[in-house]
């Protein structure tokens, strides 16, 4: 530091200067420099990685030293050469290729099954595919807080913050054995399970919406949608509780050795991060410890190689199409992947089609297929006009980021809902590709290029990105380093973690309030009555109460 600050004064000053100018100088950079500090990570995995490798690159350019714990099965996690971070390995019996299997078995269901059978199918399928990914999780757990040496090195290291995504649980019950504080990156959760329920987050059902199974929900609903949504809400809250109970809840409580729940501990992180923006989200409470970083990972895009360069190029004024459904999904079924090529040929643009699988016999010669494609720099080229997208948060952001309209076509999990935020925005078109002909996608994508109204929708929904005070992910390291400089962030936390249920809905103050008013109402009729009868009653002569007495009168 020292070195730095007489160098920067000899370039200013040259050889000669003032001692004052040059302690100031001094000065100055000491309250710039930020001090390097230890982080610990316990990442998810596929795109999630991705979300958080973004954050740590800016931690690490920053000084601060990173060390990441995976295990041996880690599909995403780079652990060597030299990734840039220190890496924690652990053992695991099971390896990538089980969960690589796991993943492909649920989008398997998702996509090609669970749209052709019943519930009672659907629900025992998706609860098969739950357990698989149970065990995997438990074996991770298990193998990360039953290491000794593993605990005990990190507790040696000192580490300032620890920072998680909860699609990888057991993160909170390292932070309480190694008592740091605790930072969690996500994507809101379904239905706003997690923050709610852990997080404390109000969610009003009557204008906050659950995430509706086939109808959209929004914030502007009435009184039918307002019903539909409360009995969403209260679906999944059921299914919230009794899925924590049997699963998590268990595993907790035998690794923490007492009863314990997953709630309980996710509850004490000290910052949430949400990977979402108020250009996405409907209006809706926050807590002073949530805080948004919708878009972390988007760029301003690079220039294209040379190849690629030319083939967009060649689309003249009709510009391109660029498609794409994520990073999971490189094929489709023979049947769907000819369906979709043979709309893609209805269109005067040129198309680019991340796609790994048979080539489509429908192929038409404005389509290219790429194994793999720069997603971000081709959203952000002047020729794009549309992208076709899976509605994954990755994706979606980008394609905000640089304004440019969509055709969802979503398959999982958040991608429906993501999608449909989209439409009631006016920037995308939603289809479901289980159901959809070459026609409705073809039609779907001239309906987004011919009327400027998508256009002008996720331009706005752009404008609203780009304008804010911090960029998300300057945002995302700087409540980070807050919680390192205070060694925490309780004081963001809300008091209602620590109430019960009917506290926080102040059940025992409404019990008291009717109370009293029970009592008082009860005095007061006592009251009235004794002054009625007192003031009523037949009085004798000499002005003593006479008794009433029944008499049976005889003629």
């Amino acid at each position: 530091m020292l070195v730095v600050g007489r160098r920067l004064f000899a370039a200013v000053m040259g050889p000669r200067g003032s001692t004052s100018l040059f302690l100031l100088v001094l000065l100055n950079l000491n309250l710039l420099c930020v001090s390097g500090g230890n982080i610990l990570v316990w990442p998810a995995e596929f795109s999630h990685w991705l979300n958080v490798k973004v954050i740590l690159d800016l931690l690490i350019e920053r000084g601060h030293n990173v060390t990441v714990v995976t295990h041996t099965a880690t599909p995403s996690v780079r652990t060597s050469p030299s990734p840039g971070y220190n890496v924690e390995i652990l053992q695991v019996p099971h390896t990538k290729q089980d969960i690589l299997e796991n993943m492909e078995k649920m989008l398997k269901y998702w996509t090609h099954e669970l749209p052709n059978v019943n519930f009672i199918k659907r629900f025992s399928m998706i609860r098969q595919v739950m357990s698989d990914f149970m065990e995997l999780v438990t074996d991770t757990c298990k193998g990360m807080l039953h290491n000794e040496d593993l605990l005990h090195t990190l507790q040696e290291s000192h580490y300032d913050v620890l920072l998680s995504d909860p699609m990888m649980p057991c993160a909170d019950l390292m932070a309480e054995m190694l008592k740091i504080p605790h930072v969690l990156s996500l994507r809101s959760t379904f239905a706003y399970t997690f923050e709610q329920f852990c997080g404390q987050l109000p969610t009003p059902p009557s204008y906050v919406p659950a995430v509706a199974v086939q109808d959209h929900l929004t914030d502007h609903m009435s009184f039918t949608e307002r019903v539909k949504n409360m009995l969403l809400y209260i679906m999944y809250t059921s299914l919230f509780r009794v899925n924590m109970r049997f699963t998590y809840d268990q595993l907790y409580t035998e690794i923490w050795g007492k009863p314990t729940t997953m709630c309980e501990t996710m509850g004490k992180a000290d910052i949430w991060l949400i990977r979402t923006y108020w250009d996405f989200e409907y209006p809706r409470p926050l807590l002073p410890n949530f805080k948004f970083v919708g878009g972390l990972h988007c760029k301003p895009a690079k220039p294209l190689s040379k190849e690629l360069e030319k083939f967009v190029q060649s689309s003249g004024d009709h510009g391109v199409v660029v498609f794409s459904l994520g990073s999971m999904i490189n094929n489709l079924t023979m049947e769907r992947a000819n369906t979709v090529a043979s709309a893609l040929g209805q269109i005067p643009q040129k198309v680019l089609w991340r796609y790994s699988g048979k080539t489509p016999e429908t192929l038409a010669p404005n389509t290219k297929l790429y194994d793999w494609m720069p997603q971000n720099d081709l959203l952000g080229h002047p020729k794009t006009k549309v992208f076709i997208t899976h509605g994954g948060t990755n994706g979606l952001y980008e394609a905000i980021y640089h304004g440019v309209p969509m055709v969802g076509l979503p398959l999982f999990a958040d991608q429906p809902d993501n999608m449909m935020h989209m439409k009631t925005k006016g920037a995308a078109v939603v289809l479901d590709i289980n159901t959809m002909e070459s026609k409705d996608l073809a039609d779907a994508l001239k309906t987004v290029l011919n009327n400027l109204s998508y256009k002008e929708s996720i331009m706005r929904l752009s404008r609203i990105h780009h304008d804010q005070p911090m960029k998300p992910l300057d945002q995302a390291v700087f409540w980070i380093e807050f919680v390192m400089r205070n060694k925490g962030a309780k004081h963001l936390r809300v008091q209602a973690h620590d109430l019960s249920w009917y506290q926080y809905h102040c059940l025992d103050v409404l019990a008291f309030l009717l109370s009293i008013v029970a009592l008082i109402t009860f005095l007061f009729i006592k009251t009235c009555s004794f002054f009625f009868r007192k003031c009523f009653r037949k009085t004798r002569p000499d002005g003593k109460a006479q008794k009433s007495v029944k008499k049976n009168k005889k003629e």
